[in-house]
């Protein structure tokens, strides 16, 4: 984040503009961003979180839900004894206190590396309308932890499954603006260049898993 907010203050300062945004300037982007709304979107009349499963499953993901985050162990646990999977993850520091240990699973809070075979995340929200997930990077939420593993499980809170990118979007600005990179995950990494025959995982996790909690 230093070398990206020293790259901007340069290119600020090159147009006659101090390194750090003042009042004014953010106000007038806030005041432009209000004075235009969203363009019209289709009607939405669906239930938001039944609507992020169908889309997500209908993506190639897999999704189950609990009624609290402290049964998010004991889920994922399953899932992973269920494909014969390693029960030795990497995770989202906000996620390393729940006790992964009474359930099996080894996990340390830390980005991914090349023999990482599981990650888990949380997630900033997760759009309805497509079952995409949506990532924030920073230090306590390596982008690695969901990139590189054969395998990504993210745990969503109900409460932050939002109707669509623009909600998203505006969620992501009320609460306090953009990170270095923000991912949009759509199920499991495919690619169809060979053939036109569609493979999963050609660019990252083979599956992914979701675990929606109250």
């Amino acid at each position: 984040m230093a070398a990206r907010s020293r790259m901007l203050a340069r290119i600020r300062e090159r147009q006659g503009k101090s390194a750090v945004p003042q009042e004014a300037e953010l106000a007038a982007v806030r005041a432009h961003l209000a004075a235009h709304p969203p363009s019209p979107a289709p009607r939405d009349e669906w239930d938001a979180p039944a609507r992020f499963r169908e889309r997500a499953i209908s993506l190639a993901s897999s999704v189950e839900e609990t009624a609290s985050p402290a049964d998010v162990p004991a889920r994922v646990a399953a899932y992973l004894r269920e494909r014969a999977l390693p029960l030795r993850a990497v995770c989202w520091r906000a996620l390393s206190g729940l006790d992964w240990g009474a359930s099996g699973i080894e996990v340390e809070a830390r980005g991914a590396r090349g023999d990482d075979l599981v990650g888990i995340t949380g997630a900033a929200c997760a759009i309805a309308e497509t079952g995409t997930l949506v990532l924030l990077s920073g230090a306590d939420t390596p982008p690695t932890v969901s990139l590189l593993p054969e395998t990504h499980i993210a745990v969503v809170s109900r409460a932050r499954i939002v109707r669509s990118m623009e909600d998203a979007w505006a969620l992501l600005r009320a609460e306090g603006g953009l990170p270095r990179a923000v991912n949009f995950i759509s199920g499991p990494s495919r690619t169809a260049d060979i053939e036109q025959t569609v493979t999963l995982g050609a660019h990252g996790p083979y599956r992914v898993h979701i675990v929606i909690h109250d």
